[in-house]
């Protein structure tokens, strides 16, 4: 049978938006796992349609309600992959498009290539008939509160990727009034033929540079789906977790121990060797749903193969 398993971003989630991201990521899980309901319903689908979702949800820094970076622009990172034959696609600094995730699907399937970037993925969407959205429709009032109130770069990863560990040295004095400057969605699902499929989209780190990419659209590390393997889609400081390739390393560790156990190690990894902080959701060949984080909340809503729905915010 299918399961799905959403996340809305792994950061210091404030405590006034909670209700916002938990019915907007129960509400991408439950779009997804419908599609798989049916016969021809694939896990490829049921990702791209739950990530378009918390795409389109103002709420989310992917999509609509992406953030500003240091001109204050919008440029959107975007990654799509599915298990059986391993095809990807991936997206980096697009502008003007509602759901990056698709433009990610369109360059696994209409192109010869893996990756599209800048100039030449936004030309792309124009051939594959993406309708333009502006700058201004894309930018969401918490954008422009976070680009405001975030006066440095530094400062946003300094408050917004504190660890959740009270006696961690990475554990800062988080504002949780203070506007949120980072969240990337993601998910992963196994349907009932047994393949896997992850997408991951985001908007990036407020006041990050112009051309800045993290790890979301770079395979194995914003992502990866095997069917021998399983399925990954990672969140949090996107330069840490591409330095420890998060995404391989958690699904190879697998292999020798339970997927709750080697997200742990992943996650201990990263802080340990790189200092940073994250999370990632996570489905086994089997079908078993797992997720960790080391920043102060991550938002989540997973459903298993029994149609039970769980949700979570907090450690």
């Amino acid at each position: 049978m299918a399961s799905i398993i959403v996340h809305g971003g792994a950061y210091s989630i404030a405590d006034d938006v909670i209700p916002e991201k938990t019915k907007g990521c129960q509400l991408a899980a439950e779009t997804g796992y419908k599609i798989m309901e049916s016969e021809t319903g694939s896990a490829l689908d049921a990702v791209e349609a739950a990530v378009r979702v918390l795409e389109d949800n103002p709420f989310f820094n992917a999509g609509h309600g992406s953030i500003v970076n240091a001109a204050g622009d919008i440029e959107m990172d975007a990654l799509i992959m599915e298990g059986s034959s391993l095809k990807l696609g991936s997206v980096f600094c697009v502008k003007n498009i509602a759901n990056p995730v698709s433009l990610a699907r369109r360059v696994m399937e209409k192109t010869n290539h893996v990756m599209l970037a800048g100039e030449g993925a936004i030309k792309f969407a124009k051939e594959q008939g993406f309708p333009y959205v502006s700058t201004e429709d894309l930018l969401s009032l918490e954008a422009k509160s976070r680009w405001n109130y975030y006066s440095k770069y530094v400062t946003v990863v300094q408050e917004i990727f504190a660890s959740n560990k009270k006696d961690d040295p990475l554990s800062a004095k988080v504002d949780l009034a203070a506007p949120e400057g980072h969240d990337t969605v993601g998910a992963v699902a196994r349907d009932r033929h047994g393949n896997i499929a992850c997408a991951t989209s985001t908007g990036g780190i407020t006041r990050k540079m112009v051309g800045r990419v993290g790890d979301s659209p770079i395979i194995g590390c914003g992502g990866y789906a095997d069917n021998e393997l399983g399925g990954v889609s990672t969140t949090g400081h996107g330069e840490s977790i591409a330095r420890a390739t998060l995404a391989t390393r958690v699904l190879h560790l697998t292999k020798i121990q339970p997927p709750q156990k080697a997200i742990e190690e992943g996650l201990s990894f990263m802080k340990t060797k790189i200092g940073g902080t994250g999370g990632l959701i996570l489905i086994t060949p089997s079908g078993e749903i797992a997720k960790g984080f080391t920043t102060k909340r991550m938002a989540w809503v997973s459903i298993d193969s029994s149609r039970v729905m769980e949700t979570g915010i907090d450690p």
